[in-house]
């Protein structure tokens, strides 16, 4: 093995290099001629990187949330408000829940399986870790319950406020909004109507006329979450369908606890609106009616029966009747009697021919005896309700009704079953078979196999699949009925009619964002690193420019300094040679 140590003297540092190795003058002269090899970095996956940040980031407005909603067409309603604002602001709303870093849960406090799911969900968040935000009914109504601690609430009123409740929870901290909207000491209608939203189909409109209502009933607990009545103006209803028609809805529902109350709060009418609502309604476009308790139609029967007439109005009304026992009614604190019902029911139907009335019944209520039971069935074999919700008694804590005696559980489940037994005996769409009727074409059925449509009194019609029908009116013959519906074939010579309103917006897309809003949501952004979607676009861009003139930088001072090096290590040798 060679030594360490030098045995021979070496005059020059030259001697060490080989007559074979190139001298320094041509290792400078070949260095002129290298060209650096640029490494490739695939820009489109980079920029998806710069604008998608890791999920586990806290800075607000870049997360991915999921949102799951419960219950009737109001809630459904707040939930597309609550979506539209978090997707205006910069969140992405994503329908897969495990790729979410929050869970966005919109709860019923109907009925107690209404409310298991929502507790599973909640379950289920916590074991993936998952961000949570509560809002609807249940959190609103009993927000002190053990497996709501320490979780974030937004109230039935403060969905205006859900961008801010989702951002403090991204960063951590647990907030709840669970106050009332007032104006001057009054109470309004909730948040406001012209607020940005995803409408989950893009050609109806979901509109809330008022929140609460004026009844007690013993066995209601959404009246603990949304209140005594307070109805919205009906300038800005009709504003917000107006801006609906020009975003391409074909559909308005009308919802709330009870339409039929509207407007008793501000000293207008149900009827004051409908008309209000008829005028800007463009051809071909449809007016659906939601839930309205007997007591507050009894004084607007003609009226009523006129809108119902109207051609642009569905006569279609659900009007819930709970129990043809006038015993199990005065318990429920109903304030009316079955005959206000069948008044309702026959003046409509004598006045609206062919109307479909749409009503509830609750089997099993606390001290309903068997005779009680029987007189409901009679209402269903009298009236063959096409559309009828049998729901089974559940007790909801803090309700009159929880406190009262309750009927066995067996008992309750066999009048169940007894009730739906009786609903499906007959089929309410026979006798239309081989009628034409025209139809307005809104949905995709479950199965996937039709497009779904109504008819003027809003019966399920089933049409083929043609993709020019969507959000059109067309002219069917009926040929097939069954339980829920109808399905017709298109008449070949009938031309498909077009509403005269502008396209629909795509599925997603954000509706209502005015002026006003993006001040506003342009205000906040200036204090907060984070826009909208478009703006996060731009700005990956900027920040990709921003990074590819700093490698270039990067790469200029490497060079440099790896220059001045060689020439000074050159001139070193060039001095030492000499």
């Amino acid at each position: 093995m060679p030594s360490a140590s030098c045995d021979t003297f070496l005059n020059d540092i030259e001697d060490i290099v080989s007559q074979e190795d190139s001298k320094p003058q041509e290792r400078h002269f070949s260095r002129k001629h290298v060209v650096p090899k640029v490494r490739r970095r695939n820009t489109q996956k980079y920029l998806q990187e710069e604008n998608s940040p890791p999920s586990d980031s806290t800075i607000p407005g870049i997360q991915k949330i999921w949102i799951r909603t419960w219950g009737c067409s109001h809630n459904n309603s707040d939930g597309e408000y609550m979506a539209g604002q978090l997707a205006a602001y910069g969140y992405k709303i994503t329908e897969n829940a495990s790729d979410a870093d929050l869970w966005l849960l919109n709860s019923c406090t109907v009925k107690n399986p209404a409310e298991d799911h929502f507790r599973n969900s909640i379950k289920k968040a916590q074991e993936e870790n998952k961000k949570i935000v509560l809002a609807g009914c249940v959190p609103q109504a009993q927000p002190r319950q053990d497996y709501l601690k320490g979780l974030s609430i937004i109230g039935v009123q403060q969905i205006d406020r859900v961008v801010e409740v989702v951002e403090e929870t991204i960063k951590g901290h647990s907030v709840r909004l669970l106050g009332q909207k007032k104006d001057n000491g009054k109470r309004l209608g909730g948040a406001r109507l012209d607020l940005p939203k995803i409408r989950k189909n893009p050609l109806i409109e979901i509109i809330s006329i008022n929140t609460g209502c004026l009844n007690a009933c013993t066995y209601c607990k959404t009246k603990h979450a949304r209140g005594n009545l307070a109805s919205y103006p009906i300038d800005e209803l009709v504003d917000r369908a107006k801006q609906s028609f020009q975003e391409g809805v074909c559909e308005i529902w009308l919802t709330s606890e009870d339409t039929g109350a509207y407007g008793r709060d501000i000293g207008s009418s149900l009827p004051a609106l409908l008309w209000k609502l008829v005028e800007v309604i463009p051809e071909g476009a449809m007016l659906r009616l939601g839930m309205t308790n007997p007591p507050y139609i009894l004084e607007h029967l003609e009226e009523m029966a006129k809108i119902l007439h109207h051609p642009r109005v569905y006569a279609f009304l659900h009007i819930p009747v709970q129990s043809a026992s006038d015993t199990v009614l005065m318990e429920m604190k109903r304030e009316y009697c079955v005959a206000d019902f069948k008044r309702v029911v026959d003046f409509l139907k004598d006045k609206v021919p062919g109307i479909t009335i749409a009503t509830d019944i609750i089997c099993g209520f606390p001290g309903e005896t068997d005779q009680d039971f029987q007189e409901t069935v009679k209402l269903v074999e009298e009236y063959k309700f096409p559309s009828l919700f049998i729901n089974q008694f559940y007790p909801r804590p803090g309700t009159p009704a929880a406190k009262m005696e309750q009927v066995p559980a067996q008992v309750k489940k066999q009048r169940t079953k007894e009730l739906s037994r009786i609903f499906h005996s007959y089929n309410p769409y026979d006798h239309k078979i081989g009628q034409r009727q025209q139809v307005l074409v809104t949905e995709e059925s479950f199965d996937s196999k039709f497009y779904v449509a109504h008819n003027r009194f809003y019966e399920q019609v089933l049409v083929p699949k043609n993709p020019t029908f969507m959000g059109k009116m067309v002219e069917v013959d009926i040929y097939e009925s069954g339980k829920h519906f109808m399905k017709g074939q298109p008449v070949s010579d009938a031309k498909v009619y077009t509403p005269s309103i502008s396209k629909p917006l795509a599925r997603g897309e954000v509706s209502g964002l005015t002026e006003e809003f993006r001040n506003r949501l342009g205000n906040h952004l200036n204090s907060v690193p984070h826009t909208s979607a478009a703006n996060r676009r731009e700005s990956a861009s900027s920040r990709m420019v921003l990074r590819l003139q700093r490698l270039h930088q990067d790469f200029a001072l490497k060079m440099s300094v790896g220059l001045a090096l060689f020439a000074l290590l050159f001139a070193l040798l060039v001095k030492v040679y000499n």
